[in-house]
């Protein structure tokens, strides 16, 4: 893919997964956090663009959410904590075999998870990061589970950026 339309193609879907991420938002007042969608469009992005695309839809996304819905602090570690689960995920997505997109599940979901747990510890307090688990975890579940449905109808239709077709 050229160079010009894999960054279109990675704007697109950073400035997708910020307005998804900000028209869900839920509050969480114990980790002066919140809980998105942007896994939805970061697992999508992996999936699609591989480790490159998902680290910088991830990195980008998570930033740019922090600073649009009024959570500056958290940028620097969004940008950093989002983009590696991006680049997890895609590394894994690129491997053939159905049970290495599931690890690319999981492990990219730890990376954030874990990440976000000491992050907040670091910022607040560690009770605050072991309060960041459970929403962080809901987040990345259901964030898998839209994901999962995404690339099914996308496989459905034939879209055009599915390398492997319909299955």
């Amino acid at each position: 893919m050229k160079l010009q339309k894999q960054l279109v193609i990675i704007s697109m879907l950073t400035a997708l997964t910020v307005v998804l991420s900000l028209l869900f938002i839920f509050p969480v007042p114990a980790t002066n956090g919140f809980v998105t969608l942007a896994e939805v469009g970061i697992y999508t992005a992996a999936y699609l663009l591989g480790p490159l695309g998902g680290f910088w839809v991830g990195a980008l996304s998570g930033g740019m959410i922090d600073l649009f819905a009024g959570y500056p602090q958290w940028i620097f570690a969004s940008f950093i904590i989002h983009g590696l689960q991006g680049a997890v995920a895609g590394y894994f997505f690129q491997k053939s075999g159905k049970w290495l997109h599931g690890t690319g599940f999981v492990v990219a979901s730890l990376v954030m998870v874990i990440g976000y747990a000491l992050a907040t510890g670091l910022m607040y307090a560690w009770p605050a990061g072991v309060a960041s688990i459970f929403g962080n975890v809901i987040q990345n579940v259901f964030g898998v589970m839209l994901t999962l449905l995404l690339i099914a109808s996308m496989r459905k239709i034939n879209f055009p950026l599915m390398k492997e077709g319909p299955r």
